[in-house]
């Protein structure tokens, strides 16, 4: 009781009196009736800057839904198809008009572009919109805002308004400001289902964007892991992270991007290794590398791979409740012939680079690499930006997300066979369900906190999500790095998915996972990324009746021949939910000069017989909880 009266003396501090109270308490019930606001669902980012914006400035779809409700029959389709683009990409798109624009087009254009700010706000309180306007032309748009076109009386005031703007020359600053409005408007909250990172060129200009956005949450991806990893002082994160950079031919993230010097590295790769076929970079038509960068990848490419190898050795032989021994293949190599016994069968291994290695001890690092790893870890702990940006995924991420009544998760749950929760056992205890997915995040934030310690259990259950069977983000029994570069049999490099991926059809099976993290409403979703839709094969991304939708598919270019589209996002309005399938997107370029949109097939995935409120929603609770102190803190007062 005393600790409560603690809390309600501050509160009262807080409020100073009791109208203030009063107000706060009439304030935070009127918000509770407001509509929910937009959520938008990406996942799957890899790195694709460009669509990845693309998406956030149209609101997949959500911005040109607004000129159509709000121009209907008004404007013809052209006339939208140039609103939307000046609205995506208004710098851009005004100086490709810029001989086109007079003082008739600003002043229509201003008018439209205020005309769909107030109604992309009518779900915001008057305040929450006041606080999304630019500053520096905050009390001029707000003013046009809220004009009333029957007020003759100030008729004159409102021309006389953009008659000044105009004759300053600030047409244009102000149609950019009310054009990055629009795009905040239209989205009231952003959820990123993981993996940000991975072969993508520009992973960091999509964290840059993030943390610039307004409302934002994540929920980590496996790809996202490794860098979380290498930031938190794990040499075999790291060796990964320049593994599979090299593979894509994108050291440039590594060197230029986060500032670490892979000199060392090279300069012991072109001491051991000659150019190798299966470690050539992957190319792309637009890839500008010299024949003498890519062999110098190349050998790069070798050495982070058998470095990872002997320090994953190492961790699997430290950590035998990791259960991972079959991983230790440099020990079963044979290296008389140069092969291996795998599973009851003999492969020969080929384009094989084991220069380094000691057949003898084939884990052991020599003391020329034990000091290229301290150096390039301290390099890695010590990039000024990859911290800035680790530390936003570490205070924005998750493992997982309950909001709104949905469950958000990157990769799975892992189950057994038979649907049950899959347990992993470690230190005496067993962690299945919710509480193996808290327990990773417990340790990875151990882990990150302490980046020194490089050998603890935190820091080696990095490594185990990354690879690990029962991990929740990698789902499969075993991942097959080193049959895919050496055993040219491709029946070694299957990589057995958990049974979540098939059970995740069943309706009762997600109905289980929903009720594990403790939602049980029949419009509780489980939303999903990862493992991209083959829609090209005619799967299809809404399963288990409609409580299972997997967003990915398609970000990232490689994958869009599999998969046949370029992603799937999800919007969640006040009316219900819609998955929206998307082409792949051109270039600026082309929605500037040709209107060329990405184009967006919404589906309806859920419509609630009833429309959702704030109150109905995770921030709705919140409300409620602060209405019910308020109130606590009146009676307070009053006895």
């Amino acid at each position: 009781m005393i600790e409560q009266n603690k809390y309600l003396d501050l509160l009262y501090k807080q409020y100073g009196n009791e109208e203030n109270i009063i107000s706060e308490i009439i304030n935070l019930k009127a918000i509770q009736n407001l509509p929910k606001g937009t959520e938008h669902f990406v996942s799957d980012l890899h790195g694709e800057f460009n669509a990845f914006q693309h998406l956030l400035r149209n609101g997949s779809g959500n911005v040109k839904e607004k000129i159509n409700d709000v121009f209907n029959n008004e404007l013809t389709f052209n006339e939208k198809q140039n609103l939307a683009s000046l609205i995506y990409y208004p710098e851009e798109k005004l100086k490709h008009l810029e001989k086109q624009i007079n003082t008739n087009w600003y002043r229509q254009t201003i008018d439209q572009l205020i005309r769909l700010i107030k109604f992309s706000a009518s779900k915001y309180t008057r305040s929450k919109l006041r606080k999304s306007l630019p500053k520096r032309f905050s009390y001029i748009i707000e003013e046009l805002l809220y004009q009333v076109k029957t007020n003759a009386d100030k008729a004159e005031y409102y021309n006389q308004i953009i008659s000044n703007i105009l004759t300053l020359k600030q047409g244009n600053a102000l149609i950019i400001d009310l054009c990055y409005t629009i795009q905040r408007l239209v989205i009231d909250h952003l959820h990123v289902v993981g993996d940000i990172y991975d072969r993508g060129p520009a992973p960091d200009k999509i964290i840059d964007a993030l943390m610039n956005y307004h409302s934002v949450d994540i929920q980590w991806g496996n790809h996202d892991i490794i860098w979380i990893g290498a930031a938190a002082g794990s040499p075999i994160c790291m060796m990964n992270i320049i593994r599979i950079s090299a593979r894509y031919n994108n050291l440039d993230i590594i060197e230029d991007t986060y500032g670490i010097n892979l000199r060392p590295l090279l300069t012991y790769a072109e001491k051991y290794y000659l150019d190798n076929p299966v470690f050539q970079p992957k190319t792309t038509p637009e890839t500008i590398s010299s024949k003498e960068e890519l062999l110098e990848t190349t050998k790069i490419h070798q050495a982070a791979a058998i470095l990872q190898f002997k320090l994953e050795e190492q961790l699997v032989s430290r950590r035998q409740e990791f259960n991972m021994d079959h991983r230790k293949l440099l020990t079963t190599v044979d290296y008389t012939d140069l092969s291996i016994h795998l599973k009851g069968k003999k492969y020969a291994l080929t384009n094989t680079c084991f220069m380094t290695v000691d057949p003898n001890n084939p884990a052991k690092l020599t003391l020329e690499e034990e000091e290229i790893i301290e150096r390039l870890m301290h390099n890695f702990i010590h990039s000024e930006k990859l911290k800035r940006h680790t530390d936003f995924l570490v205070r924005k991420g998750n493992m997982y997300l309950v909001y709104n009544d949905n469950l958000l998760i990157h990769g799975c749950v892992p189950l057994n066979q038979d649907g049950s929760l899959k347990a992993f056992h470690i230190n005496g205890h067993s962690y299945k369900g919710k509480y193996l997915l808290d327990f990773f995040e417990t340790s990875l934030r151990r882990a990150y906190a302490n980046p020194h310690s490089h050998n603890d259990i935190d820091t080696d259950l990095l490594w185990y999500l990354w690879s690990g069977e029962n991990s929740s983000l990698f789902g499969k029994k075993e991942m097959t790095t080193f049959e895919r570069y050496f055993i040219e049999d491709k029946e070694t490099h299957i990589e057995e998915k958990n049974a979540y991926y098939k059970l995740r059809e069943y309706q009762e099976t997600i109905s289980f996972i929903l009720s594990e993290f403790g939602l049980h409403k029949k419009d509780s979703h489980l939303i999903n990324g990862h493992t991209p839709v083959k829609e090209i094969k005619g799967e299809t991304p809404i399963k288990a009746g409609g409580k299972m939708l997997v967003i990915d598919g398609g970000f990232s270019k490689p994958y869009q021949k599999t998969t046949g589209i370029a992603g799937y996002t999800l919007l969640y309005n006040s009316y219900g939910m819609q998955l929206v399938a998307h082409k792949p997107f051109s270039s600026i370029e082309e929605v500037i000069l040709q209107n060329d949109d990405i184009a967006s097939v919404k589906r309806i995935v859920d419509r609630p017989v009833d429309r959702k409120y704030v109150r109905d929603t995770t921030i709705g609770v919140s409300l409620q909880e602060q209405i019910n102190d308020l109130n606590k803190l009146l009676n307070y007062l009053t006895y």
